[in-house]
């Protein structure tokens, strides 16, 4: 701010500091993406808990793997889920002519009901909140008692929800006051329920017209909800134009891990294996990072080598996959024991690790403790885990005393013939990890003018970030120098790139590289002669 100059005195005026602190992004926010008793569909929520998930998805179902999978990642250290529910969206198939009987409909159904109107006929149609049976445990009830006459005329009234537990019982229960069917008011019911409830939607169109109360006690039954069949492949693949199924994931602001657990997939499922490399370019796009569960006729460490060396899905950087299945207690089952899908148990893991050492340090070892997982699908020696190990198929070991382990790092282009510079998972999510915070914390760096007064105050902020990460171990290298460089300047930005728009910042770093191979040496000395 100018300030002019009059009297004789001192003046003072805050400058704008060139420091524009950079702060690390998240590394294990878990995006999962399956099959739920209820909940919003195509659309990503996060969830912070187990109960969390329970309370918007319905929890564990006998019929889907997500539920486990949710639970196995917060048992093992999972802070942050962002959860996408999928539905068998299949249309509704017209009953053919009689006497044929009906053809069955595989798609998910939302339960609803019918509000009368005062005076015969309908008021309005409510729908339960998104598809799925849970709906028709939904009642509803309406009530004018304390409403006045002159009110009741203009056609408020209250609307009581309740959901059922199988018992009878209420487990969930809403009340909405002074509502009205009339559109475009403040409290019209649409509006209210649209922003305050999470179990009924009105189905539009919405009559003008006012509902006949409850008569007594009598609630109104929700009916016709259905969880239809599993979600079909192209359910989950989604739409990237929709934003549905995995690409629902494009409207969330950040994941960094994706799993897609399956109760089971066999390797010769073509349109599954097309979904792997689909969701592994997403997390290529979206810097993220896709763990991918073994198929379940991988039956043996042996089948498991001589499937790995030709995956049925196109190997990549941003992927990982670990074997065997993980053996579990089923809280549905009164705690028996039965496989599942290792990717939650694993996922919780890494996120673990993150927090207690960084991502630069492999989520593997005896660190890596697999908590709740008290045995596994297939035992393994070493000399069988070897030949996975080359092949960039992490293990999954029970070792003595130590429990279950992850005792793998590699991405899938970690097989010992590709020599790829992002063998490791950790280089790998902590080069994802330096991209996405440098994107989010040079943005303000747009439009500014692209000279050397920019420049400088780009490598000012970017070293600043990076010497804290190198004092926190994060690279190689046993100075600064040795351990990353920051370059933009005149040699990185020429003239032409200036008139095109372009600033270049250049950053190399030193990654930590796990030590996969410990080697111990002995030798003989012959003892001098006395």
């Amino acid at each position: 701010m100018s300030v002019a100059f009059t009297a004789p005195g001192v003046y003072v005026q805050e400058l704008p500091s060139d420091s524009r602190a950079i702060v690390g992004i998240s590394t294990s926010r878990t995006a999962f993406v399956g099959r739920a008793l209820r909940g919003a569909v195509d659309t990503p929520v996060l969830v912070t808990s187990d109960a969390d998930f329970s309370r918007r998805f319905g929890g564990l179902w006998n019929e889907s793997a997500l539920g486990y999978a949710i639970q196995q990642f917060f048992q093992n250290g999972g802070s942050e889920a962002l959860v996408v529910r999928v539905i068998n969206q299949a249309p509704d198939v017209p009953d053919p002519p009689l006497p044929a009987a009906p053809t069955p409909d595989p798609g998910a159904k939302t339960a609803s009901v019918t509000v009368p109107r005062s005076g015969g006929g309908n008021a309005v149609l409510l729908d339960a909140a998104n598809p799925g049976a849970w709906g028709n445990a939904l009642r509803a009830r309406v009530t004018i008692e304390d409403i006045v006459p002159s009110e009741r005329s203009a056609g408020l009234f209250h609307l009581e929800l309740s959901e059922l537990d199988p018992a009878g019982n209420p487990v969930n229960s809403e009340r909405h006051l002074r509502v009205t069917l009339t559109p475009n008011e403040p409290r019209s019911l649409d509006r209210v329920l649209e922003t305050a409830s999470t179990l009924a939607r009105v189905h539009a169109p919405m009559a003008s017209a006012v509902p006949a109360p409850s008569v007594g006690s009598a609630t109104l039954p929700f009916a016709g909800g259905a969880d239809g069949d599993p979600p079909r492949t192209s359910d989950i693949l989604g739409s990237e134009s929709a934003r549905t199924g995995i690409h629902a994931l494009l409207t969330a602001d950040l994941f960094n891990i994706l799993c897609i657990p399956f109760q089971s997939w066999v390797s010769t499922d073509a349109a599954i294996s097309a979904l792997w490399s689909a969701a592994a370019k997403l997390c290529e796009d979206e810097r993220a990072f896709l763990i991918v569960d073994p198929p379940s006729d991988w039956g043996s460490p042996a089948a498991a080598a001589a499937a790995g060396a030709s995956l049925p899905f196109s190997r990549s950087a941003n992927a990982a996959l670990y074997f065997p299945r993980i053996v579990a207690t089923d809280a549905l089952q009164e705690g028996r024991l039965r496989e599942f899908p290792p990717c939650g148990a694993v996922a919780g893991t890494i996120a673990r690790i993150d927090a207690q050492r960084g991502v630069w340090k492999s989520p593997a070892g005896l660190e890596a403790n697999l908590f709740g997982v008290p045995d596994l699908a297939q035992k393994m020696t070493d000399s069988e885990q070897g030949e996975l190990n080359k092949l960039g198929i992490n293990g999954l070991r029970r070792l003595p005393i130590v429990g279950s382990v992850v005792w793998g790092a590699r991405t899938l282009v970690g097989a010992d013939v590709l020599a790829s510079q992002w063998k490791y998972l950790s280089v790998r999510r902590l080069a994802l990890y330096l991209e996405e915070t440098l994107f989010r914390g040079t943005q303000w760096a747009v439009f500014e003018p692209n000279d050397e007064p920019l420049w400088s105050q780009l490598r000012l902020n970017v070293t600043a970030f990076l010497h804290q990460l190198f004092r926190q171990g994060a690279f190689a290298g046993s100075s600064a120098r040795e351990a990353y460089f920051v370059r933009c300047d005149h040699d990185t930005t020429t003239q032409q790139d200036i008139d095109r728009g372009i600033v270049n910042l250049i950053i190399g770093f030193a990654p930590l590289k796990p030590a996969e191979f410990v080697v111990i040496k002995l030798q003989q000395i012959a003892a001098e002669s006395v």
